[in-house]
């Protein structure tokens, strides 16, 4: 039967042999390949399960050149975004091909209409950029032969596919051991959402700093924040109006250290002379403000650059020779650092 077809086997599994084995039309699976809505659901569950069951692949395959990728941010905006646009662009524009950009206002999982309407686009792949596909997704997809990359995981689900990111746990050991070189021992943290895997490692480099010099961290001076500017001023100002704050905090990102700044202002507070603030991320514009920013360079051009040449590659049918790469973070140590003043 065709149930027990043997792997070598598998490729000669049509849409007529789905149709039968699970009692509908060929158009019908067709619909559910297609991602179109007008199927019933306990009728789609039933032909996923069989095209699952016979690993089921369109046959033909593009080639880079010739059509579209999708470029799917769980949110945009900000300058952090467009590196990553930028390093994708560097890509595609050489390949010809067109980027089709699409946000999930926050959401770290695409709604099922948003995929659905993908699949009928049927673009060459699709590159994430701090978001995932649940596995049912994934799964239809890869039935349709469209490869996706994740860019900047938020989660260490993204190993059950090709990822491209950077050493966050490194980059948060960097940035605290400088601070603590300068002579710092009361360190902040104004971290990202502890539910996103580059924020926790992050801040497991920034405590792993504290232990190698046996110093401990203050549980009242971990933040978690959200990346964007508003969470480092709000949780600048509780840190800085403590009567013992910190003489340096370390943001998340670049974005966040900005919103800690401004309230060091508010608070009349000099940096780096009565705190320092290190960032994360190099944008362009922590080298232009007042004062310029300390932070660590992640490779944000390079790691969209590098997953889009991936995606590239899968789409032609290239396999990866691994499916996670971690590009290199360093610190850049600029103005809004400096030894702590003598209270």
């Amino acid at each position: 039967m065709t149930g027990n077809r043997s792997p070598a086997e598998l490729g000669a599994t049509t849409i007529a042999t789905i149709a039968q084995e699970v009692g509908v039309s060929s158009a019908t699976v067709s619909k559910v390949l297609n991602g179109r809505s007008d199927v019933a659901a306990a009728t789609r569950a039933r032909v996923e399960a069989s095209l699952e069951r016979h690993r089921y692949r369109r046959r033909t395959r593009r080639t880079a050149g010739d059509g579209q990728i999708d470029l799917v941010f769980h949110e945009f905006g900000s300058e952090w975004a467009l590196e990553i646009i930028r390093g994708v662009e560097a890509v595609t524009t050489a390949d010809g091909l067109n980027v089709v950009l699409s946000q999930l206002d926050g959401a770290r999982r695409p709604p099922q209409p948003w995929v659905d309407a993908m699949i009928a686009r049927r673009p060459l792949g699709v590159l994430l950029v701090m978001c995932n596909l649940t596995d049912q997704q994934r799964r239809q997809l890869r039935r349709q032969a469209i490869p996706v990359v994740v860019v900047d995981t938020d989660s260490a689900s993204a190993a059950s596919g090709p990822t491209v990111g950077s050493n966050n746990w490194n980059g948060g050991l960097l940035a605290t051991r400088h601070l603590l070189d300068l002579g710092h021992r009361r360190i902040a943290i104004v971290s990202g959402p502890q539910d996103v895997l580059c924020a926790r490692a992050r801040t497991a480099g920034y405590r792993c700093a504290h232990e190698e010099l046996g110093v401990p961290v203050d549980p009242h001076l971990v933040r978690s924040g959200n990346f964007h500017l508003d969470a480092g001023y709000t949780h600048g100002i509780e840190l800085l109006s403590r009567p013992d704050r910190p003489t340096a905090v370390f943001a998340g990102s670049d974005l966040q250290a900005m919103g800690v700044l401004r309230a060091a202002r508010q608070l009349g507070l000099d940096v780096p002379a009565d705190v320092s603030v290190v960032g994360y991320d190099n944008l362009p514009v922590s080298a232009w403000i007042g004062p310029a920013l300390t932070t660590v360079h992640q490779p944000l051009r390079d790691m969209a650059g590098t997953a889009t040449q991936m995606l590239l590659d899968l789409a032609r049918g290239v396999a990866l020779p691994t499916s996670r790469i971690d590009l290199v973070a360093e610190l850049v140590v600029r103005e809004s650092t400096a030894p702590p003043r003598r209270r």
